[in-house]
């Protein structure tokens, strides 16, 4: 749609990419329907999730910025089965934490020290274990509605 992108796309973990020619996709989205359903579902959460983070950035603490981001994952990774129990992986850095929040690493330390204190999770190594959701939730003023999920699935299928 566009002729020059203006962010470029970064990955934390393997991923697998596939390249559509231009061409090919719109011919595709001519003729499977669901595919251009499926893009603008996805470009509304996208905007939902937009959303939520100007105001998880200025109208939310350090304690519920990240308690609202770990909630989120938590959520996201679930609906695409990548959580055990109340448990994920935790690529992200706690300098990569304090860029995506817009808090110091000092800042974000503290916060997850504050976190593990109150007996809401725990994060060792690489792998993040949510405690008690409903106390993080609640701290985080978590509501997984924007996410969309429930549309995941058989009844979004492309």
């Amino acid at each position: 749609m566009l002729s020059e992108m203006d962010h470029s796309i970064g990955t934390l973990t393997a991923v697998t990419l596939i390249e559509i020619a231009p061409a090919a996709f719109e011919a595709m989205m001519s003729a499977r329907p669901q595919v251009t359903r499926a893009l603008w579902w996805e470009s509304l959460v996208n905007a939902g999730t937009q959303r939520e983070w100007i105001l998880n950035l200025g109208g939310r603490d350090a304690l519920e910025r990240l308690a609202h981001l770990f909630c989120e994952l938590f959520h996201r990774l679930r609906g695409i089965g990548q959580t055990q129990d109340a448990s994920y992986d935790m690529p992200l850095t706690q300098s990569d934490l304090a860029e995506v929040t817009g808090l110091t690493p000092v800042h974000v330390n503290r916060t997850l020290q504050t976190l593990r204190q109150r007996g809401l999770l725990t994060l060792k190594g690489r792998r993040l274990t949510i405690l008690n959701r409903p106390g993080l939730e609640r701290l985080a003023l978590f509501n997984p509605n924007y996410l969309h999920l429930e549309r995941v699935g058989a009844r979004q299928d492309a």
